[in-house]
Parts: structure tokens; C-alpha cells; sequence
């Protein structure tokens, strides 16, 4: 297994060349994940921005410091201090809804279940959301998968794993539980993890068969694939990245895990409008 080594300057250069550049079009190839004793999910990768450096010089905790900052840095775009009027029209497309279908505001998530900066939004700030907007009605939220394969090699099974529980109507139910107990399963082997999956499919009560079988045929790769390249033709470069309103008004976007605040701002704004 090889280990990445960077330093602060390192970081920040590497920052600088591929602050726009995190996931690129032309790279979907190649990563395989082999299942030991079950059949694997498909051929998949999703670009890299990190460089391979010798695992005698670094431990795995200054790794994932070195990465966590990186990540913090090309999330931490501030709001536009005035609401722009977009353009560009965001698609829900098929996937997964926590809220009423018709409410009228519309959070479109491009999200990696392994990244913490998603984690850090569904535990700090999506509370408040679904509390002020989303069980009120006003405000549904759709979830678009954006699994940073290279970074983060359990997020594509993870991805899988959340698909298959709303095929049961538990999309919500998988959702928190893998975003609630990450640190339990991000830096697992990909069998382990299929393993704990299906144990999380039974604790949320789904039918562990009908679960098993979803997540090891492969059927949602491209589905995934989809709202990956989705995502960069909106300009998704990192994660968690948002979109909120609606067809008829647009869409603002907002980068990274902001706070409470400014999702408010935004929603306030357009159910106002």
C-alpha cells in the first residue's frame, strides 16, 4: 500500500494548480474494486490531486491531516455578498428525496459519503434545515452522488449502498446512518465495507437479500456516473457542493459546508420572491 506524502507548501501548490481542475472530465477509467467473496461493482475512477510519495516518511495521520486541509481550502469560497441571478438550469434528475416532492424551494446535493466536509454539513447544519424549512413543506432536499473515488475509495460502494436502500423506500434511513457512523467505515478494506453495509441494511430494517444483491450487481454505476458528470458540468469541483431554488427562479450555488446562515439567506430570499 503506498502513502502519500505533503507538506504545507505542497498542499498550497497543489491547491493552486487543481483548485478547478479536483475532478476532471476525461477521468473515468480505470479503478477497480475486487470483492473477495462477492461479485464486484464495476470499473470506476474519478480523478486524482494528490501525488504518490513513500510510505516509510509519513504516517497515515499526517496524510489524512495533509488531505483534510487540502480539501478545507478548495472548500471555503465565500458567498457572493449580493444574490446572483443564474442561468444555468440545475437538474434534479431521478434521484433520491428527503422532503415533499412539491415543496417549493429545491437543495440539490452533490455529496460524497466518505468526505467529511459532507459529514460535517449532515451533522451541523442539515438539522437546522430540515427543523426551519424542509419539514415545514417550504424546502425539499435531492441528493446527487459525487463520490471523489481517488481520495476517498469507499464512497463509490457507499453511493451503491444508498441507492439500493431507496429502491426500499430507506434512503433517508442509509443515508444518516452512513454519514452518522463514517469514521466506522472509511478506512476499511471494500469487502469489509459491503459487509458492514449489509449489516446497516438490517438495522434499518430492509429486506437483507433483495440489499445484498442490489449492491453487488452493479446496477446504479451508471446512475452515478450520470450525476458525476453531472456535477462537472455544473462546475462541481469538490464536496459537498449545492444548488438551491428552483427552474422557474434558478439556482444559487454554494460551495462547501457553509453554515446555517447561509443556506437562510438564500431561501429566505427566493420564498420571499
Amino acid at each position: 500500500m503506498s502513502l502519500i506524502k505533503m507538506s504545507s507548501e505542497d498542499v498550497e501548490s497543489n491547491q493552486n494548480h487543481n483548485d478547478h481542475r479536483l475532478v476532471r472530465k476525461s477521468t473515468f477509467n480505470g479503478l477497480i474494486i475486487g470483492f473477495i467473496t462477492i461479485v464486484g461493482i464495476a470499473a470506476f475512477f474519478a480523478g486524482s490531486y494528490v501525488s504518490e510519495l513513500n510510505s516509510n516518511q509519513i504516517t497515515e495521520e499526517d496524510l489524512d491531516d495533509a488531505i483534510a486541509k487540502l480539501e478545507l481550502k478548495l472548500l471555503q469560497n465565500q458567498l457572493p455578498t449580493k444574490q446572483p441571478t443564474p442561468t444555468v438550469k440545475i437538474s434534479a434528475d431521478n434521484d433520491p428525496i428527503i422532503g415533499n416532492p412539491d415543496a417549493p424551494i429545491t437543495i440539490i446535493e452533490f455529496s460524497d459519503f466518505q468526505c467529511p466536509f459532507c459529514a460535517r454539513f449532515h451533522i451541523q447544519t442539515l438539522p437546522l434545515i430540515l427543523e426551519e424549512y424542509i419539514e415545514k413543506g417550504k424546502v425539499k432536499l435531492v441528493f446527487r452522488d459525487f463520490p471523489i473515488q481517488s481520495i476517498h475509495p469507499n464512497a463509490l460502494p457507499a453511493s451503491v449502498a444508498a441507492e439500493c436502500a431507496n429502491e426500499q423506500g430507506k434512503f433517508r434511513e442509509m443515508h444518516d446512518m452512513l454519514f452518522d457512523n463514517q469514521n466506522q467505515w472509511n478506512k476499511l478494506e471494500t469487502s469489509d465495507v459491503l459487509s458492514l453495509f449489509s449489516n446497516y441494511a438490517l438495522e434499518i430494517q430492509l429486506d437483507k437479500g433483495i440489499f445484498d444483491s442490489c449492491l453487488t450487481s452493479g446496477k446504479y454505476i451508471e446512475e452515478i456516473r450520470k450525476d458525476l458528470d453531472d456535477g462537472r458540468d455544473y462546475g462541481v469541483s469538490g464536496t459537498p457542493g449545492f444548488f438551491v431554488g428552483n427552474d422557474q427562479i434558478g439556482y444559487v450555488e454554494i460551495k462547501g459546508a457553509q453554515p446555517f446562515e447561509s443556506f437562510k439567506k438564500i431561501i429566505d430570499a427566493q420564498l420571499e420572491a
